[in-house]
């Protein structure tokens, strides 16, 4: 098995994280889109790399990179004091981001980033992890609940012409 880093990311990988992002949200979600111009319009607006780098700033952001064989195969996005409707308390943290090229998901890294994530939530003093999964992500889905999350909600979310239901988890560390 070659060697897996899982480091908190910098500026300097801005580029890495919005090549990255791009790639691992169409081979998670590009089927969903009849218009490739939704898709990309999406990724100009939301993976660019001046949006990743502000987003690096941010000190309500931590962002983890994960490195097999010293090429970045995938990230991670954690985001403090995120309060969520179905959870009554400020001291919420949200999980916005796991993805892992499909070549290397097999090497485990998901959870090796969703651990890192784990130990900064519990460093940041948030009592609670949330997320939001597209309901059809069975293997998603299935990854979460194995760690400890449990279904609290749902929410939609419109990006051009299509139209998507998540389901909202929670993971308690109290």
């Amino acid at each position: 098995m070659k060697p897996v880093l899982i480091r908190r990311a910098t500026i300097h990988d801005a580029e890495y994280i919005s090549l990255l992002a791009r790639f691992t949200f169409t081979e998670t979600f590009g089927h969903n889109f009849r218009d490739h111009k939704d898709l990309t319009d999406y990724y100009d607006r939301t993976f660019s790399v001046s949006k990743i780098r502000s987003g690096l700033l941010n000190d309500n952001n931590i962002f983890y990179i994960a490195l097999c064989d010293e090429l970045p195969v995938g990230y991670a996005k954690l985001k403090k004091r995120s309060k969520s409707e179905f959870i009554d308390s400020n001291e919420v943290s949200q999980l916005q981001k796991i993805y892992i090229l499909n070549d290397f998901q097999s090497v485990r890294i998901g959870e090796k980033l969703q651990s890192a994530l784990f130990e900064e939530t519990i460093s940041s003093g948030s009592k609670f992890l949330w997320l939001s999964v597209l309901k059809t992500n069975v293997k998603a889905i299935s990854f979460y609940s194995k760690h400890g999350f449990n279904e609290i909600g749902e929410n939609t979310f419109d990006i051009g012409k299509e139209h998507f239901v998540f389901m909202v988890m929670n993971k308690n560390f109290d």
